[in-house]
């Protein structure tokens, strides 16, 4: 099974509140390409985010209320091309089961995942990134027909 991305991207910008500066500075810099995108985020990141661009962002829930696991709805339902979540590596978060399962859906559904800003800049600025994309998903047949 495949999934075809368009030009236009769909991104997920998810910040630890440790990182949100780093994340809102990342996006300033990067403002005219992330502008041609279809922007998410969740909670406070989205306010500051969409101020600093100047643009719409489908704001969801903070991440600790839910906001961790819409965007992995989102993702799992194929509407969700790339997660930008800068994550702090530092501070025990008291909603990790949250972002473990958010990471685990982007590599099941084969998404580019960025948490850090050098992987960011790497997947903005490839050639890849600003074309057509046939995303290749693994065939789950298998463990859907599983006996349980």
């Amino acid at each position: 099974m495949n999934r075809k991305l368009d030009t236009r991207k769909r991104i997920a910008l998810v910040a630890h509140d440790n990182k949100k500066a780093e994340l809102v500075e990342w996006a300033k810099y990067n403002k005219a390409t992330l502008n041609k995108h279809q922007l998410f985020a969740t909670g406070t990141t989205g306010t500051m985010l969409e101020e600093v661009l100047d643009t719409h962002i489908t704001k969801l829930l903070s991440g600790p209320l839910g906001g961790d696991q819409q965007i992995g709805a989102l993702i799992s339902e194929g509407k969700i091309d790339v997660l930008i979540f800068f994550w702090d590596p530092m501070a025990a978060q008291p909603h990790d089961p949250d972002i473990k399962a958010l990471l685990r859906l982007g590599v099941v559904w084969n998404i580019p995942i960025a948490s850090d800003r050098s992987t960011a800049d790497f997947i903005l600025t490839s050639p890849l990134f600003h074309q057509k994309y046939e995303v290749l998903i693994p065939d789950y047949t298998t463990y859907l027909k599983r006996q349980v």
